[in-house]
């Protein structure tokens, strides 16, 4: 196992040698004011045998996960997904434009139930993951996504599956997952190593900063990375440039200073670059999401001066809500100016106009949505509003006549091209296999904007009422009664047509017996 422990220092905040003391076992630090990243790689073998059977059936695994919470995201850890739990599988190949069966199968499903939530709706890859559009060999096959607010049973599960009984410091780093702001896990049969990684954007609510001893595996054998990092300023406007402090506990005798810059496919976007979202009530069954963005969220980003930028949006929509395509991909200028947007540029997942949510094993659908921007002449102050025209799918009846369905946050973002030059894969902290990022070039640079926390809530979810058919008191559905006089409506439609056509040939004189016999006649003659 190796492990790598990242502090990202706010830009604004104070260090001293004396927060961070390195003794020849442990890295004793204090009050660091920043952001946290966690990385650990685990070996194969290493793992419980449910979880190498997985794998073993696997190209590639990633999952994402994002929580609900607000959180600044600070460079170089300034991408995005939707809250919830994202996952990209790819199945291993068994010949020549062969995928084997096994990675189908329920196992994935049943490892997910295990370690994240029993009620996930997931029975097999095949039947309740999405087919991916995909644009790079690297992207994952399927797609996954289950609206999950907590990781307690995740936690849970690496406690007990994972760390060791008297491991004590495992335990507790499992546990530090449950205020984490995003968690990373990623496989893939190449490198034959699974590796995890958490982020906090912030210490522990109520700590200065964090504190704590960071001490060398007791076995000696593997490696403890820990670096005392911050932001500079880039000469070159891809690049992201960091400084600060490196250690290897346990090996290094002093803290070693280091300066190093490297291209970066995420780039922080100013503070008052936000967006909100939310839909106008009532909803009804066809509700409209609404995008707000300040105009200084719109500026063009930073970047390259002769870059070509489009600002973007990325929903991921559960199966109970879902976008027209055909509406949406339309070029008449008139719907598109109205709604502020540009094209739908790809879409992936269940789309079917017609299906009640019951009927639906996938989870649901992805949308890329280009957005317009305001034009040079336009001088408002007013916020721009983006509109996505949705329409929510029929759901089981309940007693008050609703349901309440979560609808999570798109991420917004400005995609702008790089140089031919750039080579991404030189970051160290590299993010990819997020959904989105892999619909656009390998070169492209991504500048995401902030969500708002100006809000009530302050949660990066929706609730959308949903009005469906009401329970009866007697405790029968009042649909029974449709379904009855519907059935009872057929029929007498049905004895009428009869009757009219019976009438019909009664009065002209015809039967199916005499217009046999005329035409007999009329041979004869």
């Amino acid at each position: 196992m190796r492990q790598r422990i990242t502090f990202i220092q706010h830009p604004d905040a104070p260090f001293t040698f004396n927060q961070a003391i390195l003794s020849p076992d442990s890295l004793s630090i204090h009050d660091i004011d920043g952001a946290r990243e966690e990385r650990v790689t685990f070996r194969v073998d290493e793992l419980p045998e449910e979880l190498r059977q997985v794998l073993g059936q696997s190209h590639r695994i990633h999952l994402r996960w994002a929580t609900q919470r607000q959180y600044h995201a600070l460079a170089p850890f300034s991408s995005r997904v939707s809250a919830g739990l994202h996952v990209f599988f790819s199945p291993v190949r068994v010949g020549e434009g062969e995928v084997t069966k096994r990675g189908s199968e329920s196992g994935l499903c049943t490892l997910l139930k295990k370690a994240f939530d029993p009620r996930l709706k997931c029975e097999n890859a095949e039947k309740s993951f999405i087919l991916s559009t995909r644009s790079a060999a690297s992207t994952a096959a399927y797609q996954f996504y289950e609206s999950l607010p907590s990781l307690d049973t995740l936690v849970t599960y690496l406690q007990q599956e994972i760390c060791a009984r008297d491991d004590l410091a495992c335990s507790r780093h499992a546990a530090l997952l449950l205020s984490a702001d995003s968690v990373d896990l990623n496989y893939d049969s190449i490198s034959h190593a699974l590796t995890m990684s958490g982020l906090w954007s912030r210490a522990p609510e109520g700590a200065p900063g964090w504190t704590e001893t960071i001490r060398k595996h007791a076995a000696g054998t593997d490696k403890v990375e820990v670096g005392l990092l911050g932001a500079e300023q880039a000469t070159d406007p891809e690049e992201i440039k960091m400084g600060g402090l490196l250690a290897v506990v346990g090996e290094d005798t002093e803290l070693k200073p280091t300066l190093f810059s490297f291209p970066s496919r995420h780039h922080p976007l100013p503070a008052d670059a936000t967006y909100s979202v939310s839909f106008a009530p009532p909803t009804g069954l066809h509700p409209t999401m609404t995008i707000s963005m300040p105009r200084a969220a719109i500026k063009k980003p930073p970047g390259p001066p002769d870059a070509t930028c489009a600002l973007h949006t990325y929903l991921t929509l559960p199966s109970s809500i879902f976008g027209d395509k055909y509406q949406l991909s339309t070029t008449d200028p008139l719907f598109l100016e109205s709604h502020n947007l540009v094209a739908l540029r790809s879409v992936a997942g269940q789309t079917d106009l017609e299906a009640p949510d019951w009927s639906i094993s996938q989870w649901g659908s992805n949308w890329l949505l280009e957005l317009a921007t305001p034009s040079p002449s336009d001088q408002s102050s007013e916020a721009w509003n983006v509109t996505v025209p949705l329409h929510l799918r029929y759901l089981p009846p309940s007693e008050s006549g609703y349901r309440s369905t979560s609808v999570p946050w798109p991420v917004v973002f400005w995609a702008c091209t790089a140089e031919d030059g750039t080579k991404m894969a030189m970051n160290p902290f590299d993010r990819v296999n997020l959904g989105w990022e892999s619909l656009f070039g390998p070169r492209t640079m991504f500048y995401q904007l902030h969500p708002s926390q100006h809000r009530q809530h302050h949660r990066l979810v929706e609730e959308v009422e949903v009005p469906v058919l009401r329970l009866g008191h007697a405790g029968f559905f009042q649909s029974q009664v449709i379904e009855t006089g519907t059935v009872i409506v057929i029929v007498l439609g049905f004895l009428w047509v009869l009757w009219k056509l019976g009438r019909v040939a009664w009065s002209t004189g015809i039967t199916p017996a005499r217009g046999r016999r005329s035409d007999k006649q009329g041979k004869d003659e």
